[in-house]
């Protein structure tokens, strides 16, 4: 009998174990691969980190080794210099996001305002998402909005210059073969929209920054990963949203981004109008929210809590005009 007994605790000692491995073992997986799961009440992936500065590290620098765009380490670090941010200095990595509102969680989503790509998929059930950081048309070569989907998947491209860019260009030949010269990296996507695509680069420091002529650009080393996991007819999604609402459990986050090419944008209506459509109004901090929208960080805030009671009314415009709080003036709306 009591042998039966250590039998018996040593076999549930032992799938305790197992279970804790696999645990573990998955745990460390997704966070060196960058692949996050979300659902309903948990639509905030990502943590933010902490980077010490060696010696003369740019914030190029840093922010490709973890991922993520030059405008987004800038937005995040707004009192160091880009390029000489100080040895031992502290960085923030905004490797934290919100998920892009959109009708579905299907394929390919990308947020041109914070120049971020997001693929979502299903491994075993389970809703999975990876995101890149991406470089966009710059003005007057803005990247569309809209719905779309990837007609067409190439290894090694050529690029063939279009007639726009040789009249800038005109040194350019004709077709520019695959190479370490090729704008277009190592892989590319086509959209069914013209002559639009996914790529590589040969110029990593355009990933974050709005420099191409439309087309969608990823570091050299995102974009084999992506090619290889999106197959031929992917829904494409490209959006622009400066404003994100999310939430984790309980816990309501803002995004703000700033996006100088929408010039009448009222972030702080926008910001109402998100918490309003989800219902999450009632859960917030208005000294939060008012903070998160002034700030424009781009990183995740968590707004709710109860220490300011949010009222029926608040002037808007008033506020984003003096850039502080307040509570006066003329009522735009009622909440």
């Amino acid at each position: 009998m009591l042998r039966l007994l250590v039998i018996i605790q040593f076999m549930r000692l032992l799938k305790i174990v197992l279970s804790a491995s696999v645990f573990f073992a998955i745990s460390f997986t997704s966070a060196f691969a960058e692949v996050y799961s979300y659902g309903k009440d948990n639509t905030v992936i990502g943590v933010i980190k902490t980077h010490k500065v060696n010696g003369n590290e740019s914030l190029i620098e840093i922010a490709r080794n973890y991922n993520i765009g030059y405008n987004e380490i800038v937005d995040a670090n707004p009192k160091l210099d880009p390029f000489l941010p100080g040895s031992n200095s502290t960085v923030n990595i905004p490797t934290m996001w919100i998920l892009p509102d959109v009708a579905a969680y299907d394929g390919i989503v990308i947020n041109i305002t914070e120049m971020r790509l997001y693929y979502f998929f299903k491994q075993k059930k389970t809703a999975l998402v990876r995101t890149f950081p991406i470089g966009i048309g710059d003005e007057g070569n803005d990247t569309p909005v809209g719905n779309f989907k990837i007609i067409e998947k190439i290894v090694n491209p050529a690029w063939h210059v279009p007639e726009s860019i040789k009249r800038e260009r005109p040194e350019l030949p004709n077709v520019v073969p695959p190479g370490p010269q090729n704008p277009l990296g190592t892989h590319a996507l086509r959209l069914s929209l013209g002559s639009y695509l996914i790529h590589g680069t040969n110029r990593p420091w355009a990933v974050g920054r709005r420099v191409t002529h439309g087309c969608i650009r990823l570091y050299p080393e995102d974009i084999p990963m992506l090619f290889q996991m999106v197959p031929n007819g992917t829904k494409v999604t490209i959006v622009r949203q400066p404003v994100k609402v999310g939430v984790k459990g309980d816990s309501v986050y803002i995004e703000v981004h700033r996006d100088d090419t929408e010039k009448d944008i009222n972030y702080f209506n926008e910001a109402v109008e998100l918490l309003r459509k989800k219902g999450l109004l009632k859960k917030i901090n208005t000294e939060e929210l008012y903070h998160a929208v002034r700030e424009k960080s781009g990183i995740p805030v968590k707004i709710s809590g109860f220490k300011i009671e949010l009222p029926q009314n608040i002037f808007a415009e008033n506020f984003l005009r003096e850039g502080r709080i307040t509570f006066s003036a003329v009522i735009q709306r009622p909440f």
